[in-house]
């Protein structure tokens, strides 16, 4: 049995989502035109069906994320969305709120959006039995927890991010943004107060820490784990990012490709979910785009620190230190520094600056302001102008391999292809044939232009011509039958393409809870049917709804701050006692933190009375 391994990449627009299967993808995922978990990164249906025309050329599928909770009133229009994301050939449906269950669906495999907090065996066997074809994992699930949903579920297929920005609290039980801001995470709209600054004080009042991003993560990055993942069962690799730019999205879909095919080319038994092999013109590497820093979260079980403290911002490929400084420039071991590098460094006080180059002359850096430099600080490149460059130009090509079989007969030419994945197209021409006074010249000439696939997506990989002796062909002659076979083969191909139908129909499997809260995202009347027709009753309806949020778990999460700081009771040193309850503070609010070590969590309480 081979197993299909899919990388999975983000797709803001269709020029994105067309950039990332040609950079090696073997599906894309991207916004409905409403109701996405990323309101901003919705397409157009236009859009969609180009994406999707060009995705399926490689039989690489497309995703549709309509992935919040909505309401009584706008059900009904998602129901109409859906069908008509069904009707421009998605593949698959990324979904949130269950309520959409009691719709008439088209029969679009459907895919338990991370939002749906799918971080148990109970939660992945229910939705299962449901009906889901698909789950996406929560993050902050080990190797081992991966491992034992795999053994205990059928054939679920398993989705896990790999690579990207981190939410610091489960997916979908974020309702701070909400809370704050009037602005729900699980309708699309989070304004992100995960990467504003708090204080932390204790419970005398004193404060711990003033001014830090205490809950602001570093991104996501289990390039050096996508082994352990395979073998714990994941069979799609998802990079996060549909506010991400087309840069980003070249750079790292690239290098995730390199290194699944990789483990392809060393272990027997697995493939690519889909056709044809991309080759760039730049050397990926993840450090030279948009990151915070990187962690492995909570893949091995253990904890780490995992919280960028000093920043919210992206600081990007680590360069080195200062080793020299001049009145108005600095030196550092670094040979690619180019004018106009964005560039920045950690204060004595932890903040990050950032300056730009000006001028890089002799291996003297030349920038825009000394400020706050001193020799011996580590510094960063966050914008790389010569690596964006290249990235904003076309930089990769994916081709499909073809075998060709040209014959030559007395008063017919035939020319055969066939593709790596089995379909072929054959091209006969009516021309008599003449013996070639230099065979050998003429094979040549006719191995030539047969082959020159030039700017269509395909490459010769074999070919074979008979007779032995051919007659010769005029260019013209040779160059018209290749280009009206590979254009068949084009043809063939999309008719070719088949996708998954699978008809939803209505069970009554339990669900593993008996008693919902407002965490279950009820919000409107068909979800709380749903659950009901599970066997499990909701005594309270979503977050959205409530009026009174005073003491309410506005985040659940296993990053602990007290670990982060080496609070935690079982670190610290018996005379440095710390007094709890701890809390944070901003501007305008004060939450009181819970932990229950039992579980590995830490809760985020509104506490502002």
């Amino acid at each position: 049995m081979v197993t299909s391994l899919e990388l999975l990449a983000p797709a803001g627009n269709a020029e994105i989502g067309i950039a990332a299967i040609d950079h090696g993808a073997d599906a894309v995922y991207v916004g409905a035109p409403k109701f996405s978990a990323r309101a901003g990164a919705g397409v157009s249906v236009s859009e969609l069906s180009r994406l999707i025309k060009h995705a399926h050329f490689y039989n690489a599928r497309v995703y549709v994320a309509l992935n919040t909770i909505l309401t009584d009133r706008e059900i009904s229009q998602a129901r109409d969305i859906i069908w008509v994301i069904y009707e421009s050939g998605a593949d698959g449906l990324i979904i949130q709120d269950v309520g959409l269950l009691g719709l008439d669906l088209p029969p679009i495999p459907l895919i338990a959006s991370t939002q749906m907090h799918n971080h148990t065996v109970e939660k992945v066997q229910f939705l299962e039995a449901v009906g889901f074809k698909r789950v996406i994992l929560a993050r902050e699930l080990s190797l081992e927890d991966i491992s034992e949903i795999r053994r205990k579920t059928g054939k679920i297929e398993l989705e896990a991010f790999v690579h990207g920005s981190l939410c610091v609290s489960y997916s979908g039980q974020c309702y701070m943004s909400q809370a704050v801001a009037n602005r729900s995470g699980n309708r699309g709209v989070c304004a992100q107060p995960c990467r504003s600054h708090y204080t932390l004080i204790d419970g005398d009042g004193n404060k711990i820490l003033q001014n830090k991003y205490l809950l602001s993560l570093k991104d996501l990055n289990l390039m050096s784990r996508l082994p352990e993942m395979i073998a714990a069962g994941i069979t799609s690799f998802k990079i996060e990012g549909r506010y991400k730019g087309i840069e980003y999205v070249k750079n790292i879909t690239a290098a995730y490709r390199q290194v699944i095919d990789r483990f392809i080319s060393e272990h027997t038994g697995y493939r690519r979910s889909s056709s044809g092999a991309a080759s760039f013109t730049f050397i990926p590497d993840p450090d030279r785009t948009f990151n915070r820093g990187y962690s492995q979260y909570f893949i091995s079980g253990k904890r780490e620190k995992i919280a960028s403290l000093d920043t919210q911002k992206s600081i990007g490929q680590h360069l080195g230190k200062i080793t020299a400084m001049g009145k108005d420039f600095f030196q550092i071991n670094c040979e690619d520094l180019q004018n106009g590098d964005g560039l920045c460094f950690f204060t004595k006080k932890n903040d990050l600056a950032g300056f730009r180059v000006n001028r890089v002359h002799q291996g003297k850096i030349y920038p825009n302001s000394m400020r706050g430099l001193e020799a011996g600080m580590s510094v960063y490149r966050n914008l790389d102008t010569a690596f964006n460059r290249i990235l904003k130009k076309p930089s990769a090509k994916r081709l499909i391999n073809v075998q060709m079989d040209f014959a030559q007969e007395e008063t017919i030419i035939r020319l055969k292809v066939r593709d790596e994945d089995g379909n072929e197209a054959n091209v006969f021409r009516e021309f008599l044939f003449e013996p070639s006074r230099e065979p050998d010249t003429a094979r040549r000439h006719m191995e030539k232009h047969l082959t020159s696939t030039g700017n269509t997506p395909y490459q010769s990989v074999s070919l074979t011509i008979q007779p032995d002796a051919p007659g010769f062909l005029s260019a013209s002659i040779l160059n018209g039958i290749r280009r009206e076979a590979l254009e068949t083969l084009t043809t063939i191909r999309r008719e070719a393409y088949s996708r998954e139908n699978i008809p939803f129909v209505a069970n009554s499997a339990p669900y593993p809870e008996k008693t919902l809260d407002f965490r279950a995202n009820v919000y409107n009347d068909l979800a709380r049917k749903f659950y009901e027709r599970h066997g499990a009753t909701v005594e309270e309806p979503a977050f959205e709804t409530l009026s009174d949020i005073q003491g309410k778990t506005l985040m659940t999460t296993r990053y602990c701050i007290r670990y982060q700081l080496d609070l935690c009771p079982k670190m610290q040193h018996p005379g440095q006692p710390v007094k709890e309850p701890l809390r944070l503070k901003d501007a305008h609010h004060t939450y009181r933190l819970e932990f229950d070590c039992q579980r590995c969590r830490m809760l985020l309480i509104l506490d502002d009375q």
